[in-house]
C-alpha cells in the first residue's frame, strides 16, 4: 500500500515538473527574453516552406526546416538580408517536380531588378537536399546577393544548372557540398568576385564548374568524377588560383582557359584520365601551371595555343600508368597518356617537369614555331620529343633525354 502511495507522489511530481518545464521552454521559444533578439522561425508550424520563409521580419532571421520530404512545383522565393535557411542534413528533402524548366529556389532582391542598386546581402543555405529533375530548371538561382554562402547543401538531378551564381559579387562561398547529376553545369559563377570554392564533391554534371567574366576564384580541395563535359571552364577571370583538386573522368577537359584569362595559377591538382585533355590555355596570359600530376590522359595533357604565352610550365609530372620493374598497370585497350604541344605561341618557360611514357610526344610543337620557348631541366624517359624544332630564339639546354 505504501509502495503505491509513494508511486502516485513521484509520478505527481513528475508531471508537474515536466508540465512547467515544457511550457517554460514554448514561452522562451514564442517570446524571447534576450533584448534585441528575434524568434527563430520553426518551419513545421507552417503549411509550407514558402509561409515560414515569408514570416522572416525585414530584419532578417533564422528559418529551420525539420526532416522530411517536402514537393514543390513552384520556386521557392527569398527575398531579405541576413537570412540562415537550414536543416536538418539529408534528411531535409527539398523536391522540385515542376516540369516547366523553374527553379527550386530563387534568391532576388524582391523588386526583381537586377542591378548593384538592387543587391541583397548574407543569405547563407545550409544543411538540407535540394533535388529536381529533368524538365525542371536550375536548383539555386541566386542573383545580386553579396556574401552568399552555401554549405552543406546536396543539389541534385535538376534540368539545368545545379547552382547558378549571377553577379552574386562580393565574397560568395561554396563549401563542403555535393553538387551531382545536373543537366547542365554544377556550379555557373557568373560576374561574381573574391570567390571561395572549396572542399566540394562533383560527379557526372554537364560541366562541374564554370567561371566566367569573374575575378579572383580560389578553388582548392575539391573531388571532380565523371563529368559529361569539361571540369573546370575558367573565361574573362583574372587573379585567381585553382590548386589541390582531383579532376578524374571528364569527357572533355579537365581544367579549360579561355576569353583574355591572365595571372591565374593552376598548382598541385592531381589530373587523371581525362577523355580529351589535362589543361588547355586557349586564350591565357601570365599563368602558372605547376607541381601537377597529368597521368594517363586520353588528350594532350597541356596545350597552349596561338593565342596564348608568358606563361610558366615547371615542376610537373606527365606520365603514363608505369609502375616499376618494366610493368603498367593498364590494361593494352587503355594505355592513352598524352604529353604537352605547343602551337605558335612564345615566351614560355618549360622547365623542371617529368616527361615518362607519354605519347606522342613528351613536346609537339605543331603549326609555327613556338618563339622564346625557355625548354630546360626536364627529364625525359621512353617518350619522343620535339623540342629540339625550336628555333634559335629560344633556349634548349640541360634536359636528360631518353636513353636509346
Amino acid at each position: 500500500m505504501k509502495s503505491k502511495y509513494w508511486a502516485l507522489i513521484v509520478a505527481a511530481a513528475m508531471s508537474v515538473f515536466c508540465g512547467t518545464g515544457c511550457q517554460v521552454h514554448r514561452s522562451a521559444l514564442a517570446s524571447p527574453r534576450l533584448p534585441g533578439a528575434r524568434a527563430v522561425i520553426d518551419a513545421s508550424f507552417y503549411p509550407t516552406l514558402q509561409a515560414a520563409i515569408d514570416d522572416v521580419p525585414d530584419e532578417g532571421g533564422v528559418v529551420r526546416m525539420p526532416p522530411g520530404t517536402f514537393e514543390i512545383d513552384e520556386p521557392l522565393k527569398v527575398g531579405i538580408s541576413d537570412l540562415l535557411i537550414e536543416g536538418a542534413g539529408t534528411a531535409t528533402h527539398i523536391k522540385n517536380i515542376n516540369v516547366e524548366g523553374k527553379p527550386a529556389l530563387i534568391l532576388r532582391h524582391p523588386s526583381g531588378a537586377d542591378d548593384r542598386n538592387h543587391e541583397l546581402w548574407r543569405i547563407r543555405l545550409a544543411n538540407f537536399r535540394l533535388t529536381g529533375n529533368e524538365k525542371s530548371g536550375c536548383g539555386i538561382e541566386a542573383r545580386h546577393i553579396n556574401e552568399i554562402f552555401i554549405d552543406g547543401v546536396t543539389v541534385s538531378y535538376h534540368g539545368g544548372d545545379g547552382i547558378v551564381l549571377d553577379h552574386c559579387y562580393e565574397d560568395p562561398r561554396i563549401c563542403d557540398s555535393l553538387i551531382t547529376y545536373n543537366k547542365d553545369t554544377g556550379l555557373n559563377l557568373i560576374g561574381c568576385h573574391d570567390i571561395i570554392v572549396s572542399s566540394n564533391q562533383f560527379e557526372e554534371n554537364r560541366d562541374a564548374v564554370r567561371c566566367i567574366d569573374s575575378y579572383n576564384l580560389t578553388m582548392t580541395g575539391n573531388n571532380l568524377d565523371d563529368h559529361l563535359g569539361d571540369g573546370i571552364v575558367i573565361e574573362n577571370t583574372y587573379g585567381s588560383v585553382v590548386s589541390g583538386n582531383m579532376i578524374e573522368e571528364c569527357r572533355g577537359t579537365a581544367i579549360v582557359l579561355d576569353r583574355d584569362c591572365y595571372g591565374i595559377t593552376l598548382s598541385a591538382n592531381v589530373i587523371a584520365h581525362n577523355e580529351s585533355g589535362g589543361i588547355d590555355l586557349r586564350d591565357a596570359h601570365g599563368c602558372t601551371v605547376s607541381a601537377n600530376t597529368f597521368t594517363i590522359m586520353g588528350g594532350y595533357a597541356l596545350a597552349i595555343s596561338p593565342n596564348s604565352g608568358r606563361i610558366t610550365v615547371t615542376g610537373n609530372n606527365f606520365s603514363d600508368s608505369y609502375i616499376g620493374g618494366g610493368k603498367v598497370k593498364r590494361g593494352a585497350g587503355d594505355r592513352k597518356a598524352g604529353g604537352m604541344i605547343i602551337v605558335g605561341t612564345s615566351d614560355v618557360v618549360i622547365s623542371g617537369n617529368v616527361f615518362s611514357g607519354v605519347k606522342p610526344k613528351a613536346l609537339a610543337v605543331e603549326g609555327e614555331p613556338g618563339r622564346r620557348i625557355v625548354f630546360t631541366d626536364n627529364v625525359l624517359t621512353d617518350v619522343e620529343s620535339d623540342h629540339a624544332k625550336l628555333d634559335d630564339s629560344s633556349l634548349v639546354n640541360d634536359n636528360l633525354e631518353p636513353v636509346k
